[in-house]
């Protein structure tokens, strides 16, 4: 469904320098990396939200940067994307904010009765009340309830890829399972395809079909998640060990 083909990408110095990688049609796929090695520059080269120096992205098929605007807008009408902060306008409600995610063209020639039960919809999907929720801004909701307006907009468009960047960041533990069954609930009722850059990696490693490390511009392994558990290279083992004891404390944390 996603091949990307050779990204290249830098600011001042490079920060993604040759990446192929490809997310297969229906499954539930995780990126990890340490923190700034370019995880959510890759995602947002998949709709061309940061064009790559080099290299091309497909997306079924379809290539996002050889295309034409056209092509790309084609693309875009098939992908969700959940900001890492939400990214919310403040000055809108919750219905303007969630109504924005359904393709322009669309919406000019959808009645606004539909579009209202589309916005409706999607809301209840994220478990959000849309009778209490639909006239507030964001301002008025607390954090988790932001995220979920964030991917209620995402899905209103009815994509075939869902992409998240970060979904849990700044989320309580708490909050952050919340999220994560609902991103699992959503790949399954929804049946898209969903890329997931997270820093959650125990969380990434339960709820994916397969996962990636992003390190040094590249990927350093793919496979599934008893794979990247199991794996004797020295990084990628160096890097799930950091973040199993930070889950383990986390956890003590949460219980003291």
């Amino acid at each position: 469904m996603i091949t990307y083909r050779n990204v290249h990408k830098a600011f001042d110095i490079p920060v993604l320098s040759g990446v192929d990688m490809e997310v297969d049609a229906g499954e539930m796929f995780a990126l990890f990396g340490p923190s700034g090695t370019g995880k959510s520059v890759l995602l947002k080269t998949t709709i061309a939200l940061i064009v790559p120096d080099i290299g091309d992205v497909e997306v079924e098929g379809q290539s996002v940067y050889r295309g034409g605007n056209r092509a790309l807008e084609e693309v875009r009408r098939k992908v969700g994307y959940v900001f890492q902060n939400a990214a919310l306008f403040d000055s809108f409600n919750v219905y303007d904010n969630v109504r924005m995610g359904v393709p322009e063209d669309q919406l000019a020639k959808m009645p606004r009765r539909e579009t209202a039960t589309r916005v409706w919809e999607a809301l209840e999907l994220v478990n959000l009340d849309p009778r209490e929720v639909l006239a507030k801004l964001p301002s008025e909701l607390s954090g988790g309830m932001k995220k979920r307006v964030g991917i209620a907009r995402a899905i209103v468009g009815r994509p075939q890829v869902l992409l998240w960047d970060e979904p849990t960041t700044g989320l309580d533990p708490v909050n952050t399972a919340a999220v994560e069954r609902l991103i699992k609930r959503l790949a399954k009722e929804l049946e898209v395809t969903s890329l997931l850059v997270t820093h959650d990696v125990q969380g990434g490693l339960s709820m994916c079909d397969r996962v990636a490390m992003l390190e040094g511009g590249v990927i350093r392994f793919c496979g599934t998640p008893e794979e990247f558990r199991a794996s004797q290279d020295p990084v990628v083992r160096a890097f799930y060990d950091r973040a199993a004891a930070e889950a383990a404390l986390d956890m003590v944390s949460e219980t003291s």
